[in-house]
């Protein structure tokens, strides 16, 4: 079992990873890290609510 806030950090580590790698791939890394943050926060709260 997760412990308790486990999902969030699940879910931001997604998004930073997801970030960087958009980032790169456009060359606009300033832009795609804080979104791949912001979506990884609400993939961290989606997977808290289940």
């Amino acid at each position: 079992m997760a412990t308790s806030g486990s999902e969030m950090g699940t879910g931001m580590a997604i998004g930073s990873c997801l970030g960087v790698a958009i980032g790169f791939v456009t060359d606009d890394l300033g832009i795609w890290i804080p979104i791949g943050v912001a979506l990884g926060a609400g993939i961290g709260a989606a997977l808290r609510s289940r």
